[in-house]
């Protein structure tokens, strides 16, 4: 069995690597799986119960990352697939975007415990529904049955009251400048601005996470059109040494979408799980710093109760 790092999902370190090696000009796509704790299960209910893909084929991948056909994430996100899911992840991807878990410190934390190749080896799935308009949920449900026919894969949730973030305006009624109502700029198909002066050619996407480091010092992290639940989420998977490390509850009581630019020092000086943020680096603010100036956003030190996924058995798949 291998250790799975707690505080450092694998897609986090690869979109870090990744960046240095382009010498500072790179971007990504992260996949943030979620749930919400009142969804862990009747989610699931409401898709529609057990069913399965009509085909699917499951090849491990050797070459460069290929993005899904459609956001793996917890959001309601979820264009024309015509019944077909294409994608080139991680079984802990695939397991967060079956069950709706994040990855955060907590959950990574239980991962931990499992074999080393379930956070680093990726697969190939090719799969097609019996119809061509299945909704995500029932995606996820499809997928389940997948994991569980070719890995193996069993697995149940625990209700586990832990330390968490509670995200919320750090002014009433205010928001920073840098969160702006996605009404308020261009639709999702056409491009943004560019949040680099010297890179006009940078743009976020709608429904996904990108990061870009800048210089080797600072990252600028962003997205269009998402709700402030999918933000809490996002942030949730931010290492801990990114200054966060706990779960994030939204308590900012906006229902709005949003586009957002977030830009922090690349290893800013907060410890993990403080309730304040430290003095900022002389290469940019921390990110606590960075979520009040510029989101107006501040974090709240709580406790609640949250599903935590606990895998009881997996296996390697055969190749077919």
């Amino acid at each position: 069995m291998g250790n799975r790092n707690p505080t450092g999902p694998s897609r986090w370190k690869q979109l870090l690597l990744g960046a240095a090696a382009l010498a500072g000009l790179a971007t990504g796509i992260l996949n943030a799986p979620a749930i919400r704790a009142q969804d862990s299960t009747d989610w699931q209910a409401r898709a529609g119960g057990k069913m399965a893909f009509d085909v699917a084929s499951i090849k491990p991948s050797k070459g460069a990352f290929v993005p899904s056909n459609f956001p793996l994430d917890p959001s309601d996100d979820y264009g024309a697939t015509n019944g077909r899911l294409a994608a080139d992840d991680t079984l802990t991807d695939y397991v967060e975007f079956a069950y709706k878990v994040w990855g955060n410190e907590v959950q990574n934390r239980e991962f931990s415990h499992l074999a080393k190749w379930v956070d680093t080896d990726r697969y190939t799935i090719e799969a097609r529904t019996a119809t061509n308009n299945p909704t995500k949920d029932q995606m996820r449900i499809m997928m389940q049955a997948l994991l569980a026919d070719r890995f193996q894969l069993r697995a149940h949730f625990e209700t586990r009251e832990v330390p968490v973030f509670e995200l919320r305006l750090a002014k009433p009624g205010k928001w920073g400048p840098n969160l702006i109502p996605h009404a308020d700029g261009p639709p999702c198909d056409k491009l943004g601005p560019s949040p680099i002066k010297d890179v006009p050619a940078f743009h976020f996407a709608c429904h996904t996470f990108g990061p870009f480091v800048d210089q080797g010092t600072t990252l600028i992290v962003g997205s269009r059109d998402v709700s402030m639940d999918w933000l809490a989420g996002v942030l949730s998977e931010f290492p801990a040494s990114l200054g966060l490390g706990r779960p994030l509850v939204d308590k900012t009581g906006l229902t709005g979408r949003f586009d957002f630019t977030l830009e922090f020092a690349r290893q800013p000086q907060t410890r993990a799980g403080s309730d304040s943020p430290a003095a900022s680096d002389p290469t940019g603010p921390t990110t606590l710093e960075a979520l009040r100036e510029q989101l107006g956003l501040k974090l709240e030190s709580a406790k609640a109760s949250i599903p935590i996924l606990v895998i009881d058995a997996v296996e390697r798949p055969s190749e077919n």
